[in-house]
């Protein structure tokens, strides 16, 4: 979400092509698929604590390298754009490579510690953990790159991750033995093929394309739209993002909403992961709608309202979904492939979404998400029927063969 402030701003100042935004999020975000599962084996294995902490020292890294090769370029000491494109592209990857790792650790690590009657609610309670960052970063960026530089909120995060991976190795408790027993299944399928796992996955990447397109595509469309209409003015001196304190505001309001779905709705309505599969896809259609209704201020932050609501649902319905289709040894597996879920739409969206923006129609992405999410809703209604597989029926593949 912070780079998702700084990175179109970025953009425009180096004068790079909009489409290397796309590509910066593609590439990290298909390492980050191939990853995940990778971590979430590993986390069986080493323990949900190391593999955590590996994961933000991934990030810490990666954060610090892309905010240094942005301000070195700048700064004007490297000019050839497409060396620059390059650097920061690396430097993003790192992220997709090892930050991969912090998810699935920690949705096994809760799994761990839950029964499957309270799981929806405390994956929710999880899942709102991540949101609580979401809501205070965009605000937060848009101060700092106002009042310091725009690439002050990077080192900032990157100083905050380093902070946070360090309390995770020294004082996160692992009490569960990282070496767990693995069985082969009589069918000898992925844990992916599972018919009870595999509705929920299948959801998860539409998820996260819709996501990726409407999450990437927003800032540019609401500048732009603002913009058309008088509401910002033309760069200048004094200002030179215009526009970056609104775009803050605006996706706040989405992350607030998320947390409020997250951490108070959930608990209090109790619904099923089903439910909240279906309801989330049908705000989203909503967001989509509205945002490409009316270019004011106060619609696109309705808009958010409404995307951080669907979002707030509908992650942890399929999440839950999966898990809870899989008994206690499985835990670390099945977050690993919930986890390449969310990112595998965001290897085609950004470039997508970008590409369809500037070459088809403004509101293209949008109408494209929406119709995406119509059809999600309608898959959820027939196809996401809960399982529930005790601990001594696994279903997982040996770990030699590839899931």
């Amino acid at each position: 979400m912070l780079i998702t402030s700084v990175l179109p701003l970025l953009v425009r100042r180096l004068e790079l092509p909009a489409w290397t935004a796309g590509a910066i999020f593609s590439l990290s975000a298909f390492l980050w698929v191939v990853t995940s599962p990778f971590w979430g084996k590993k986390s069986n294995r080493w323990g949900r604590r190391k593999v955590a902490a590996l994961g933000m020292a991934g990030f810490t890294i990666s954060m610090f390298l892309f905010g240094t090769v942005g301000l070195i370029s700048l700064s004007g000491f490297i000019t050839f754009w497409p060396l620059v494109f390059f650097l920061l592209l690396s430097s993003r990857s790192l992220f997709g490579l090892f930050g991969s790792g912090t998810n699935p650790a920690a949705q096994a690590y809760v799994a761990d510690r839950t029964e499957a009657k309270n799981r929806t609610e405390e994956i929710a309670t999880l899942t709102s953990g991540f949101t609580f960052g979401t809501a205070i970063g965009p605000s937060l960026a848009g101060v700092l790159i106002d009042q310091v530089h725009l690439l002050a909120p990077v080192y900032v995060i990157s100083i905050v991750a380093c902070v946070i991976g360090l309390t995770i190795w020294f004082t996160l408790p692992e009490h569960r033995e990282p070496e767990i027993k693995v069985v082969k299944s009589d069918e000898g399928k992925g844990l992916w093929r599972a018919p009870g796992v595999m509705p929920f996955l299948i959801y998860g990447v539409g998820l996260s394309l819709v996501s990726g397109v409407m999450l990437q595509t927003f800032p540019y469309f609401m500048l732009d739209r603002l913009h058309e209409t008088g509401y910002l003015p033309d760069p200048s001196p004094q200002n030179e993002n215009p526009g970056a304190q609104e775009l803050g505001i605006v996706m706040t309001l989405g992350a607030l909403a998320t947390l409020t779905a997250q951490l108070a709705l959930i608990p209090r309505l109790k619904l099923s992961p089903k439910t909240l599969m279906i309801s989330g896809a049908c705000l989203l259609v909503g967001s989509a709608v509205l945002t490409i209704s009316l270019p004011t201020l106060a619609v696109f932050g309705m808009a958010q309202i409404l995307y951080g609501i669907g979002q707030g649902f509908s992650r942890p319905g399929f999440t839950s979904g999966a898990s809870l289709a899989v008994g206690t040894t499985l835990q670390g597996n099945v977050a690993g492939l919930v986890t390449a879920a969310n990112g595998m739409g965001f290897v085609a969206s950004p470039i997508f979404g970008l590409w369809a923006y500037e070459n088809v129609h403004q509101a293209a992405p949008f109408v494209f998400s929406g119709c995406v999410l119509v059809l999600m809703a309608v898959f959820a209604f027939f196809k996401a029927t809960q399982t529930y597989a005790p601990d001594e029926s696994e279903v997982i593949v040996s770990e030699d063969e590839d899931d």
